[in-house]
């Protein structure tokens, strides 16, 4: 776990910032090559992307925080504001861009599927590179293994405060890295990035169709962060048998379904 990568003087620069950073210069570069590719105007969705970063970024600190304060925030309130140390809930970011989409595409008159279809393709890209920079800072890591193949993180890590103040204790407070645990980070990263690359191969040969590129991601992330979460091991929000996150892929699966169906079937999407 690399959280800090360097510091010059007051500044510090950690990797979860990089790695988002990184991720969202790459989906910008993904978003504008295909709309060469395709012949459309890639300077009117400039302007889109970086609202829908921030938008994003807001709705996904307020939704982690919102899960996680017991654990992290009622003591250290001012913690909420440091997302640079990482702490963000995906579909928290996932809804409050929509919201900022659905406003943009009311402005500019603009068919809300031609650009979330365009958008959409790009975000599993950014994605990976975010989980990428959850495993740097340590948190959204996985349960507990035993067989050898699960990672350690460093003392003072998320994951090593979490097993210390477990009832009883799983480790004590001289331990200089936690229990092992799956690497749950890389394992939705990897899928983000297999996701990416489907929609990417898709989406010159199937943007005419309406919806198609938002219904398959949709259905895709939902599968994968349903499944995701039964490996987790980091405190998550339950409803009732399911945690908050699985709950709401079941909605995101069904819209994401209802979406394709209707593209494939040639229906007007309004």
């Amino acid at each position: 776990m690399h959280s800090e990568l360097f510091s010059l003087g007051p500044f510090t620069v950690h990797s979860f910032g990089v790695c988002m950073a990184t991720g969202f210069l790459l989906g910008w570069w993904v978003v504008s090559y295909l709309c060469r590719k395709t012949g459309q105007n890639a300077d009117s969705i400039s302007s889109l992307l970086t609202w829908l970063m921030v938008s994003a970024i807001i709705g996904a600190r307020a939704a982690y925080v919102i899960e996680h304060w017991n654990a992290e925030f009622a003591g250290h309130p001012a913690q909420i504001f440091r997302i640079d140390q990482g702490g963000l809930m995906f579909y928290g970011g996932l809804i409050a861009a929509a919201a900022g989409l659905a406003l943009f595409a009311k402005i500019s008159r603009r068919h809300w599927f031609e650009i979330t279809d365009l958008v959409l393709t790009a975000v599993p890209l950014g994605h990976a590179f975010g989980r990428i920079g959850c495993f740097f800072h340590g948190c959204c890591y996985g349960r507990i293994v035993k067989n050898g193949w699960g990672v350690c993180f460093p003392k003072y890590s998320p994951a090593w405060h979490e097993q210390l103040n477990a009832t009883p204790p799983l480790i004590d407070q001289f331990a200089a890295q936690s229990l092992p645990v799956i690497p749950t980070q890389l394992i939705e990263a990897g899928c983000n990035f297999l996701l990416f690359l489907f929609l990417f191969a898709n989406y010159t040969k199937r943007h005419h169709l309406r919806g198609f590129q938002s219904g398959c991601y949709l259905m895709g992330y939902a599968v994968i962060r349903f499944c995701i979460e039964y490996l987790r091991g980091d405190p998550r929000f339950a409803v009732g048998p399911f945690s908050i996150s699985q709950t709401i892929s079941f909605a995101v699966f069904l819209a994401g379904a209802v979406i394709l169906y209707l593209s494939l079937h040639e229906k007007k999407l309004a």
